[in-house]
């Protein structure tokens, strides 16, 4: 049975990233844009982070710049922006797709097991948030609408299971 913890990314400082190394923690995994209507929730993510981090909960971002062209800078303007403008410290992955041929497989793993609405498969928008349990399976995807405090319940049952 595949799970989360069975893929690897790139850290935003090129450094590689097994997500093996979070195996047994809550994820909380995000699309993000710099350049979004959306892109505010950089602060909740970033709450989430510190209250939930110290029981497990692992935040982790990906930039992506198909919605929009809302995210167009090099990895390392993108880390600045979020140091800067929200004071990001969970771990922010290297920009990648999330749609089409060129998609991160750890995308098509999640979106495959938690389609959207009407069971598209495709990520809609930005800040598209995907839960996933200690034993990295998906619990539930989130629409890009969905502010992160609306998440607490459904992240401290994860982080209690």
């Amino acid at each position: 049975m595949t799970t989360a913890y069975d893929f690897d990314a790139t850290r935003i400082d090129g450094a590689p990233q097994p997500l093996s190394d979070f195996r047994g923690q809550v994820l909380l995994i995000v699309n993000t844009a710099s350049a979004c209507g959306f892109t505010p929730q950089f602060t909740g993510l970033q709450a989430l982070h510190e209250r939930y981090g110290p029981r497990g909960l692992v935040v982790l971002g990906f930039p992506c710049n198909q919605f929009g062209h809302q995210d167009p800078g090099s990895n390392d303007a993108i880390a600045g922006f979020c140091q800067r403008n929200y004071g990001v410290q969970f771990p922010m992955m290297s920009k990648i797709d999330v749609n089409g041929s060129d998609a991160h497989p750890l995308y098509r793993w999640l979106t495959g097991e938690a389609p959207g609405v009407l069971g598209t498969k495709a990520i809609k928008w930005n800040f598209t948030k995907f839960l996933v349990g200690r034993d990295g399976q998906v619990i539930r995807r989130y629409a890009p609408q969905e502010a992160p405090e609306k998440l607490t319940v459904d992240i401290e049952a994860a982080l209690a299971a």
